[in-house]
C-alpha cells in the first residue's frame, strides 16, 4: 500500500462529520462575497450596459448621458483598459467590445454609481449606435454555415470501416441536446479594494483564484504580486465560476483602480443568466455496428459543441466529451471527430462533468434506441459491452479496475431487487392503459484528473501555533461541496490530532500561489495530497522532539487523537505539550506542502495517452411513471451504487452523490434553454432568463425513494487515504432517469418499438413521444392479418 493511500490507526478521515459551515449556512451567519461590502465605507456599485443585438457593429457610444444621472461616478469602456483587453482562455474574448458586439446581452460598458439604482439609471442613459450584422443562433445554423473555431481533434483507433463490414447489424442516427444554466444560488460577485500602497485585494466568487489574478494582472497591466485574490466561500459554482468569474473581478479591480474606492460587481439573476456561459449543447451524428451477440464492433461519430461567441473552455470540454463517448463500454474500433460551433450566443463554459456527460449521453442514447432492434433489453445490452480486464479506451489508456463496474452493477441488481421489480412493472403496464412505468439501469465510468497535465498540482500552507492549534491554507475553493471539510479531516489525520484542533483559512493567492481550479473532481485528490505533505513535514520534525522525550527512535513515534506515544506504548505526551516543547527548541512549526499527480501524459494532437489518474465507477437504477394525457411523470425510486474508494467524509460524499444526481436529472428532463431564433430585432435574446421561465429541480422532482450506497471493498491505491472523486460523476447517474422514461414510453407502443426522446425530456417532449408511440401501436393493431 502506498504511503499516500495508507491510513493510520484511528483516522479522522472516514468519520461522518457535517459540513464545516453547515451551521453558518442554515443560520445565515456564513459570509459570502456578497456580504462583504456592508463592512466597508464608500463602496461603488457596478451595472452593465447590455447589447440589444446578437451581432452588430458599434459605430458610436455616447456615455455623456450617464454622467448627468445623480450618483454616477464613473463609466468604464474599452478605452479605459490600461493593459490587454481580453478576459478569455484563448485571447479571443475582449473584456469590453471596441467596435463589435457578439451576443445579445453582452456588456458594452459598465457604470459605477454610489448605489445600485444610480448605476442602473446611468446604464439606461448610455446611448449605443448599432449596425446589425447577420447572426447564427443555433448549432445547426453554425454547422450549415461552416462556422467553427478552435481545434478539430480526431480520435482514431482500430479499423472502423472493417468493423462495419463485419457487423451483423449497423445503425445510423443523429442526436441534438441542450445545454444547462448553472443557476448557482450566489450569482457572479466581486469586490475590489485598493490600499494606500496600490495593492489590489479582490474578493471574488471564483473557482480559480490564480487565473483571476492572472487575468486581472494583464487587463490592468500590473504584475501579479500587486494583486491578491481571496475566496471566502461560494454559494455554488458547478464550473460556471471557473473562467466566467474573471471578467467581473477585472471590472471591479479596474473600477477600484480608476476611482480609488471599493467597487462591487454583483449580477442580479437575470443579468447573470443573460451574460454568462452555459453547459455546452451538442449535436452528434453517429454510425455503430454490432456483432450477433450485441457487442459493439465499431463506432464512427462527429460531435459538434455549441461553443457560443468565443472559445472559453470549449476545446477541453470537447476533447473530454470525445474521451468519454465510450462511457463504460469497450469499443474496439472507433473514430470520433470533434469541432466547436461558433454562434452569436453567450460563450459556453465549464459545467459539472466538463463535456464528459455530453459524450456519455450520446452513447447511452444510442444503446437505448438500438436495443429493441437487437432483440435485447437495454439492461442486458449495456452489461454485455462493459469493459473487462486488459482492455483500453479509445485514447489507449488501460482501464484499471473494470471489475468494479461489474461489481457495482451486481450490487445494484441485488440491493434494488431489479428483477423482481421488472416483473412487477410488466404486470402494472399490462393492467394500466393510460399510465406506464419504466425501470432503467445505467453505468458511469468517469476519468479523474485535468486533461491538461500541468493543472494536476496543488499547494498548501499549514501553520501550527504554540498552543497546538492548527491553521490550514490550501489552494482549493469551497463552493458548498465540502472540500474544506475533507481537508480538515485530512489534516487532523495526518497530524494525529482531534478535528476541532484544526481550522481552515479562506483561500488566498498570497498564501498559496499558482493554484489550479477547483474543478475536474480533483479538489480532494490534489489539495488533500498537498495538505497531507505539509502536515507530514511538521509531524516528522515533532517526532524528533518526541523521540528524545520518550527515549525511543523517531520512527517509532505515533501520533493519534492528540496523544503522542511510542510504538510499544508506555509514556505519552499531549500534542499541545509537544508543540510547546518544539517551539522552545526552535523547531519550525509551519510547512508548505505540494502535490503533483504522477504518471499522467497526454498528446492532444494525437488524442492519445493516459490523462486520468483513475476512473470513478457507479451505477444507478431509476423507476418512473408516465401519464399519457399530459406527459407528466414522477420519479418513484432511485437506487445508486457509487465507487468512492475509501471515503474521506461519508456524509459529504452522500450529499454530493444525491445533489449531483438531481442536477443531472434537471439537465436531462427539465431545464430547457430557449433563445429567440426569429428574424426580429430580439433575435438571439435568451427567453428563459429567470426562475419563472427556466425550471430547475425542486422537492417535487425528488425521487420518492432515494437509496444511495457506496461500493464495498473499493480502496484506491495511490490516492489520498485511498479515496476517490465524487464531485462530477454522480451527475451522469441521471442517465437512468432519461432511459427509464424511454422504457415507460415504450410501454405505450408495440413490443420492440424503438423510442426517440428529446433532451431535455420535458413533460411536453414526453407527451409527444407517447403520442408517437401510441400511433405506432395503433397502426400495428389496425393492420389486417
Amino acid at each position: 500500500m502506498s504511503e499516500l493511500s495508507q491510513r493510520p490507526d484511528q483516522p479522522v478521515v472516514g468519520e461522518r462529520h457535517p459540513h464545516e459551515s453547515a451551521v453558518g449556512h442554515v443560520t445565515g451567519s456564513a459570509l459570502y462575497t456578497d456580504d462583504l461590502d456592508r463592512r466597508m465605507a464608500g463602496v461603488l456599485h457596478a451595472y452593465p450596459v447590455q447589447s440589444t443585438w446578437a451581432h452588430a457593429r458599434i459605430p458610436g457610444l455616447d456615455i455623456s448621458g450617464a454622467y448627468r444621472v445623480p450618483g454616477v461616478v464613473q463609466v468604464i469602456t474599452a478605452a479605459d483598459i490600461p493593459g490587454v483587453n481580453d478576459q478569455g482562455a484563448k485571447h479571443d474574448e475582449p473584456l469590453l467590445p471596441v467596435d463589435e458586439v457578439m451576443f445579445y446581452g453582452q456588456a458594452v460598458a459598465w457604470v459605477l454609481g454610489e448605489d445600485l439604482e444610480a448605476a442602473k439609471a446611468g446604464a439606461a442613459a448610455v446611448t449605443v449606435d448599432y449596425q446589425p450584422l447577420d447572426s447564427l443562433i443555433t448549432v445547426r445554423e453554425a454547422i450549415a454555415a461552416h462556422s467553427f473555431h478552435g481545434i478539430q481533434p480526431v480520435i482514431n483507433k482500430g479499423d472502423v470501416q472493417a468493423a462495419f463490414r463485419d457487423a451483423a447489424q449497423v445503425f445510423e442516427g443523429e442526436f441534438e441536446f441542450a445545454g444547462q444554466e448553472h443557476f448557482y444560488l450566489e450569482t457572479q460577485n466581486s469586490l475590489a479594494v485598493v490600499d494606500e500602497s496600490g495593492q489590489l485585494l479582490i474578493h471574488s466568487s471564483t473557482q480559480h483564484p490564480t487565473e483571476t489574478q492572472d487575468i486581472v494582472s494583464h487587463i490592468l497591466g500590473i504584475p501579479a504580486h500587486r494583486i491578491t485574490v481571496q475566496v471566502v466561500r461560494m454559494g455554488g459554482g458547478f464550473g460556471g465560476k471557473e473562467m466566467q468569474s474573471h471578467g467581473y473581478a477585472a471590472i471591479a479591480g479596474l473600477g477600484a483602480t480608476l476611482t480609488g474606492r471599493p467597487v462591487r460587481v454583483r449580477l442580479d439573476r437575470t443579468v447573470d443568466i443573460t451574460m454568462t456561459g452555459k453547459r455546452h449543447g451538442f449535436h452528434a451524428s453517429w454510425k455503430i455496428g454490432f456483432d450477433t451477440q450485441g457487442r459493439i464492433l465499431g463506432l464512427d461519430a462527429t460531435l459538434t459543441a455549441d461553443g457560443g461567441w468565443s472559445l472559453d473552455l470549449s476545446e477541453p470540454v470537447l476533447t473530454r466529451a470525445m474521451c468519454h463517448i465510450d462511457n463504460a463500454y469497450w469499443v474496439p474500433n472507433i473514430r470520433v471527430h470533434g469541432r466547436v460551433a461558433k454562434c452569436h450566443k453567450t460563450s459556453q463554459t465549464a459545467f459539472r462533468g466538463f463535456g464528459g456527460p455530453q459524450g456519455m449521453l450520446v452513447m447511452e442514447d444510442i444503446l437505448g434506441r438500438v436495443a429493441p432492434h437487437l432483440g435485447l433489453s437495454a439492461r442486458e445490452l449495456r452489461r454485455r459491452n462493459f469493459y473487462t480486464p486488459g482492455q483500453d479506451t479509445p485514447y489507449y489508456q488501460p482501464v484499471r479496475h473494470p471489475e468494479r463496474m461489474h461489481a457495482a452493477w451486481r450490487q445494484l441488481l441485488d440491493s434494488a431487487r431489479i428483477e423482481h421489480r421488472e416483473t412487477q412493472i410488466e404486470h402494472f403496464n399490462r393492467t394500466h392503459e393510460h399510465v406506464k412505468r419504466g425501470l432503467a439501469l445505467t453505468p458511469v465510468k468517469f476519468g479523474i484528473s485535468f486533461n491538461l497535465t500541468a493543472f494536476n498540482q496543488a499547494g498548501a500552507l499549514v501553520l501550527v501555533y504554540k498552543d497546538g492549534s492548527v491553521l490550514v491554507n490550501h489552494g482549493g475553493t469551497e463552493m458548498g461541496q465540502g472540500l474544506h471539510t475533507k481537508m480538515l479531516q485530512v489534516a487532523a489525520t495526518a497530524l494525529g490530532v482531534e478535528l476541532d484542533t484544526v481550522r481552515i483559512a479562506p483561500t488566498r493567492t498570497d498564501k498559496v500561489p499558482n493554484t489550479s481550479a477547483t474543478a475536474a473532481s480533483s479538489g480532494s485528490d490534489l489539495n488533500g495530497g498537498a495538505v497531507k505533505d505539509a502536515c507530514e513535514q511538521i509531524r516528522a520534525r515533532l517526532a524528533q522532539v518526541a523521540a528524545v522525550k520518550l527515549g525511543v527512535p523517531a520512527h517509532e513515534i505515533r501520533f493519534s487523537r492528540g496523544k503522542v506515544s511510542s510504538l510499544g506504548g508506555g509514556e505519552t505526551i499531549s500534542w499541545r505539550d509537544l508543540v510547546h516543547a518544539a517551539y522552545l527548541q526552535r523547531v519550525q512549526l509551519s510547512a508548505a506542502g505540494f502535490y503533483r499527480t504522477e504518471g499522467l501524459h497526454w498528446d492532444l494532437g494525437a488524442m492519445r495517452g493516459e490523462p486520468f489518474k483513475y476512473f470513478a465507477y457507479a451505477a444507478a437504477a431509476s423507476e418512473i411513471e408516465v401519464n399519457r394525457f399530459d406527459g407528466s411523470y414522477r420519479l418513484r425510486q432511485v437506487d445508486v451504487v457509487y465507487d468512492v474508494g475509501d471515503s474521506l467524509s461519508p456524509l459529504v460524499d452522500l450529499g454530493q452523490i444525491e445533489g449531483g444526481f438531481v442536477q443531472g436529472a434537471g439537465w436531462l428532463t427539465l431545464e430547457d434553454l430557449r433563445w429567440d431564433t426569429s428574424d426580429r430585432p430580439s433575435r438571439g435574446r435568451l427567453a428563459t432568463q429567470a426562475a419563472s421561465t427556466y425550471k430547475i429541480p425542486s422537492f417535487s422532482e425528488m425521487p420518492e425513494v432515494f437509496n444511495v450506497s457506496l461500493l464495498d471493498k473499493a480502496h484506491e491505491e495511490g490516492a489520498v487515504y485511498g479515496s476517490k472523486a465524487v464531485g462530477e460523476p454522480p451527475l451522469m447517474l441521471a442517465f437512468s432517469v432519461r432511459e427509464a422514461l424511454r422504457q415507460a414510453i415504450a410501454g405505450f407502443a408495440r413490443p420492440g418499438t424503438s423510442v426517440e426522446l428529446a433532451s431535455p425530456a420535458t413533460p411536453e417532449a414526453v407527451f409527444w413521444a407517447v403520442q408517437t408511440a401510441r400511433e405506432t401501436h395503433d397502426m400495428i393493431s389496425r393492420r389486417p392479418s
